[in-house]
């Protein structure tokens, strides 16, 4: 299970229960390849790591949102015996802990960690000794393995911002910038750098302009601010970042940084979906269906008499979109639940 988790999942009173929810997840996801089981686990890790107080039964979790019956039983399991029978299987075999050690390699899902593990490469140390097996991608990602599973702290994440937006400022003061994901709700540390990207001469009705986004790429390689590129496209790039060592100062660490280039029309409707929660997400676009309206990353359209959905709305701003579907405003901060 990867490390990278906040420093403040210690003081949660129900973080064991999350963490194993979560080790099942991950197993769901990496050895059985099950999606569903996957963000079923997913989801009660959440609604239960949100939860004040300490949880005392399954019953009691029974009625959170999100755990299930049989989620239900496991921590009820957990409660009485202080383990899990199906988590103490996984652990000891072999070719399970294997996989899911593997796949916390950026870049090597569950397919390529079952074909590795196949070939008898088991753990990180192993795969050190076979990079010729990796992709461009996947050698990164172990080059910088120890790095990307450290948190990155919020004092660290509010000095790449300041870079990022500064440098990105001195291409052009017309691009728009935010960091979005948990940073952006409040979070006291990130497991990566999540940037949104826009600039007014690109819309959903104009062609693509994907020098708006290789420009500022480019320009944050030149400052040796981006390291390594895993992969660039014309709305999205993919890399690692670092901060410049300061003199007598610890090494910096190496972190993800994905920034995302967004038509200026649709920047709001983004900004909403990647600063998230999930959980917040989801209840927005169930109360925007329920007031007539369809909502997504994209954009937000009314529904016609139909059942069709029409035009986008224009949308100059978050609160344009809890305004039209008659929403008091939540800022980010007030998202995570």
């Amino acid at each position: 299970m990867s490390k990278r988790k906040g420093p403040e999942t210690a003081s949660k009173p129900n973080a064991d229960f999350s963490d194993f929810l979560m080790e099942l997840a991950n197993y769901e996801k990496n050895v059985n390849r099950a999606m569903h089981k996957y963000n079923a686990y997913r989801k009660a890790a959440g609604a239960v790591a949100k939860h004040p107080t300490r949880i005392t039964s399954g019953e009691e979790a029974r009625k959170l949102d999100g755990v299930g019956i049989k989620i239900a039983k496991k921590i009820e399991e957990f409660i009485k015996t202080g383990k899990l029978e199906k988590l103490e299987k996984i652990r000891a075999d072999d070719t399970s802990v294997a996989i899911n050690e593997l796949t916390r390699v950026t870049g090597i899902g569950p397919a390529n960690a079952q074909k590795l593990v196949s070939e008898g490469i088991t753990s990180i140390e192993e795969l050190k000794k076979h990079t010729n097996k990796l992709n461009h991608h996947q050698q990164i990602g172990l080059r910088h393995f120890n790095d990307f599973e450290k948190r990155i702290p919020r004092e660290e994440m509010l000095k790449l911002k300041e870079i990022a937006f500064g440098e990105i400022k001195k291409v052009s003061e017309d691009y728009t910038v935010e960091v979005c994901g948990s940073f952006r709700r409040g979070a006291g540390s990130s497991g990566d750098i999540d940037i949104l990207l826009t600039h007014p001469a690109f819309t959903s009705k104009t062609k693509k302009q994907p020098d708006l986004l290789h420009r500022v790429v480019k320009h944050l390689e030149d400052i040796k601010f981006v390291t390594d590129t895993l992969s660039h496209g014309d709305s999205k790039f993919m890399g690692v970042c670092c901060l410049t060592k300061e003199e007598d100062g610890p090494e910096p660490c190496f972190r993800r940084i994905d920034i995302r280039f967004i038509p200026h029309d649709q920047f709001f409707c983004a900004l909403l979906y990647f600063t998230g929660s999930d959980v917040f997400n989801m209840k927005m676009r169930q109360h925007a269906l329920d007031q007539g309206f369809t909502l997504n990353e994209y954009c937000l359209r009314p529904i016609g008499s139909t059942g069709v959905p029409g035009e986008p709305l224009p949308i100059t701003s978050e609160e344009d979109i809890f305004e039209y579907i008659g929403m008091p405003y939540k800022k980010p901060s007030e998202r995570s639940a």
